[in-house]
């Protein structure tokens, strides 16, 4: 198994073997970010393959002030965010004046991740990209704004919109859970 220098050497000088191991290491970790910033699974895959080109395309840039997965993500999280730009036009993102938060805290505990993630892919596109970028990359609001071009205001009430829908399903699910035992998703 070759180490991380290994990897990156071998694949600025452009073996496949490199390549294919660099993949290999990273391609799950990096459908799952892709997964969190699309609505299927199908698109996740075009994001992630679009995002290996870049990888590798761009790895002679790479300084190694991070660690490699950290800069692969990046790269995945920016070529998710260009896949979403194109369709943000088609998709009105408003502030909202007022969100209707539930006023029962909902707990995760008992939620699998891939029910979290269906539910978080359920989200208007707006708010799934906000709630992505603020509550999973930690991005501030100011720089979500800067990047999808909408004000601050607008990149908090798309968050707060998420975060009430997420809720309000949780509680929906918990409520079945505990009627039924057992999972609707």
């Amino acid at each position: 198994m070759l180490n991380e220098t290994e990897l990156i050497e071998g694949c600025r000088k452009g073996s496949r073997v490199s390549q294919r191991a660099l993949y290999d290491r990273y391609c799950r970790k990096m459908l799952v970010v892709c997964l969190r910033y699309s609505k299927t699974t199908a698109e996740a895959e075009d994001i992630l393959q679009e995002g290996f080109v870049k990888v590798f395309q761009g790895i002679e840039n790479f300084r190694g002030e991070s660690k490699l997965e950290t800069w692969i993500t990046r790269i995945m999280v920016n070529t998710a965010l260009n896949a979403n730009r194109k369709k943000l036009y088609l998709l009105p993102m408003v502030d909202i004046e007022e969100t209707n938060l539930p006023e029962d805290e909902v707990s995760i505990s008992g939620i699998h991740f891939t029910q979290l993630l269906e539910m978080i892919q359920a989200l208007p596109q707006g708010c799934q990209i906000v709630f992505n970028m603020f509550a999973i990359e930690g991005f501030s609001h100011k720089e979500i704004a800067e990047q999808l071009g909408i004000s601050e205001g607008t990149s908090k009430s798309q968050f707060a919109r998420a975060k009430s829908l997420l809720q309000q399903r949780l509680l929906k699910e918990s409520t079945y859970y505990e009627r039924y035992g057992e999972s609707k998703i």
